[in-house]
């Protein structure tokens, strides 16, 4: 798709031949086509990768279709309604450098136009081109203060029970094969499963039991459809992604055991298997389908990856079953009256779901969209669950103090999008990339919550000669009262440690971990000292002859921050920090960072990106419009922006 001759002549000031009188000197849309129109021109040459020069017919012209891009994420209006504007709404066309009447394209390509910059790794180029644009102008600077702070977003997608997941995985495979598969080289099991996933739906109003039986079935058949698939004259169709995402989500959600093993363990049943009950069974000897770490949505649907395995070599002796026919081939299961529920077995192996506690944090809560994960913060009343993404916002941070009505001169300078189970020192982390490769230098101070602070961050900004500003997490209670670690004034240099009674330690030892390397120091008190201490009764329980402290490698750094974050030098420092949740109630509630639009991790990062700019922008306009209305009261006097 070849693309159209491109002008920057200024028709800005044709639309309607009605500019000066409909549009003001501080109109939004005016500053818009004098202050970021250019810009985006200027990206141009990097649109270009995305169209083929000399072959197909003429396509859009990409900076009109990156400019209502970033004008809808202004407006927080989807698709449908952006073309709609653009086809009636003037100062869209002014700041778009078009004229009433012009021809408008199809919704649809936007769509096509965010999946070329995707496809061409050019999901930042709005972002990156504001963000540009604001250095050059002299608004923020490479290397600047900022403040960093994330909040969770929620997917597309709503938050599937186990066994909704399991059957829509299923359901989803059956259709690609389908499509790809004779009906005469379908497996002689076929007929069942496409009657029991694809035609039918689960009866919730079943008994516990009932549902429990059926995600156990849901797993023998998945199972049985993998193990079909590995046949090698059948690769290729186990390459596709619904068969991949399939693989994932049974190696997530169930376990194979040997035909052999005790099966006489009676299940409590606690609750269906619906997302809000579980199912304990008795530890079984098991052969589980599970890595340390599970595999990304792009490593498990990547084309070049094998299918991964499924079963393994099992010497074990058949177990008594029963056949069952359904339809179409024969399943074999355990006899109805069995005590052993909750279990299905395949040609001798047992296929188990796992128990919820087995479950990792990274799986698939939802087949249509495998990217979004479950993440919970707080505890009790406080508590917060939600399946999607976590995105990182980063602002710089001027200390000047404004006048009245003045709007902020401060500018998003890092977005990031991760998974929503990754911790915020994660995120951390990805926004320092992002923004190395961005072109700007670390930031010298940084303001961050408790959730970015710990002992490695602080000697890590310390060793970099950067200034990390934020509350330390405090030392954990004891649970009767009893002095906790703040109470004590801890010198781990020194090996020494003084008691809230003024004692100094009588011994310290040095404590490693074999296995992770992990240093500690355990600090004691003699038993004659605390026998007579008047503040034995808070400091120990009543069978302890003496006090013992056990504190990490670098808890003195821990230690100070704790007391500093007490003073108030370091409380009005910390002020700072606070505007991020105004930015990020602003990206929530006026920009839609709240809700994913799209399905998928990239797309989502991509709508980010956007929001990002958009909000850039707007602070951008409002700084040139009171630059300009100031500049117009001196000159004329008072003057109402249009």
């Amino acid at each position: 798709m070849s693309l159209p001759a491109f002008t920057t002549q200024a028709e800005l000031f044709s639309t309607a031949g009605l500019s000066g009188c409909l549009f003001g000197p501080t109109d939004r849309y005016r500053l818009f086509a004098l202050k970021i129109y250019p810009v985006l021109a200027q990206a141009r040459s990097q649109l270009e990768a995305c169209y083929c020069v000399d072959n197909g017919r003429v396509a859009l012209e990409p900076v009109l279709l990156l400019g209502v891009s970033l004008l809808q994420y202004l407006e927080a209006i989807p698709d449908r309604q952006a073309v709609e504007l653009l086809r009636y709404h003037a100062g869209w066309n002014f700041a778009l450098n078009r004229q009433l009447g012009d021809e408008v394209f199809h919704p649809t390509t936007l769509v096509n136009f965010r999946q070329r910059l995707l496809d061409n790794n050019l999901s930042t180029i709005g972002f990156e081109t504001v963000l540009e644009a604001l250095i050059a102008a002299g608004l923020v600077a490479r290397q600047s203060r900022q403040r960093l702070d994330s909040t969770q977003m929620f997917g597309r997608v709503s938050r599937m029970s186990r066994l909704d997941c399991v059957r829509e995985s299923l359901r989803l495979a059956l259709k690609e094969l389908a499509a790809a598969l004779e009906p005469d080289a379908r497996p002689v099991f076929w007929g069942g499963l496409w009657e029991r996933y694809v035609e039918s739906q689960t009866d919730y109003r079943a008994s516990s039991e009932a549902l429990v039986r059926k995600l156990a079935e849901s797993g023998s058949d998945a199972w049985q459809l993998l193990e079909w698939l590995r046949e090698p004259t059948r690769s290729a169709l186990a390459q596709r992604s619904p068969a991949r995402l399939l693989a994932r989500v049974f190696a997530e959600q169930f376990e194979i055991q040997a035909g052999t093993a005790v099966l006489t363990a009676r299940e409590k049943v606690v609750g269906a298997v619906t997302g809000t009950t579980t199912v304990s069974v008795e530890k079984e000897p098991s052969l589980t389908v599970q890595s340390e770490a599970g595999p990304t949505q792009d490593q498990i649907l990547a084309d070049n990856q094998p299918l991964p395995a499924m079963t393994k070599d099992l010497a074990v002796s058949p177990a008594p079953t029963a056949t069952t026919s359904n339809g179409a081939g024969s399943v074999t299961g355990r006899p109805p009256e069995d005590p052993t529920r909750g279990q299905a077995e395949v040609s001798g192996a047992v296929i188990r779901p796992k128990d919820n506690k087995e479950l990792a944090s990274d799986r698939v809560q939802n087949p249509h969209d495998p990217d979004a994960t479950y993440a919970v913060k707080g505890e009790g009343e406080k508590k917060k669950e939600h399946v999607g993404y976590k995105v990182q916002v980063a602002e710089t941070v001027s200390e000047t103090v404004l006048a009245p009505g003045e709007p902020t001169g401060n500018f998003i300078c890092g977005i990031v999008t991760h998974a929503a189970r990754e911790s915020d020192e994660e995120g951390s982390l990805k926004m320092a990339i992002e923004q190395q490769d961005m072109g700007m230098d670390k930031p010298p101070v940084q303001y961050v919550d408790a959730a970015y602070i710990s002992t490695q961050e602080l000697m890590k900004a310390a060793a970099e000669g950067r200034e990390l500003i934020g509350p330390a997490p405090g030392a954990v209670s004891k649970s009767d009262g009893r002095f906790c670690s703040d109470h004590f004034n801890v010198m781990v240099g020194q090996r020494q440690a003084i008691c809230p009674a003024g004692q100094e330690n009588s011994q310290c030892s040095r404590l490693e971990e074999r296995t992770t390397g992990k240093i500690s120091y355990r600090f004691e008190w003699s038993s004659s000292a605390c026998g007579i201490c008047p503040l034995r009764q808070p400091c120990m329980k009543t069978d302890q002859k003496h006090r013992t402290l056990v504190v990490g490698e670098h808890h003195t750094i821990l230690q100070e921050r704790r007391r500093e974050q007490k003073t108030e030098p370091f409380k009005q420092r910390m002020k700072h920090r606070n505007a991020i949740e105004g930015t990020q109630s602003e990206l929530v509630r006026a920009h839609g960072l709240r809700r994913a639009r799209y399905r998928g991790l990239p797309k989502t990062k991509l709508q980010n990106y956007f929001i990002g700019a958009a909000c850039n922008i707007k602070r951008w306009l409002r700084c040139a419009a009171w630059e300009l209305k100031n500049g117009l009261t001196a000159i004329l006097g008072p003057v109402t922006a249009s």
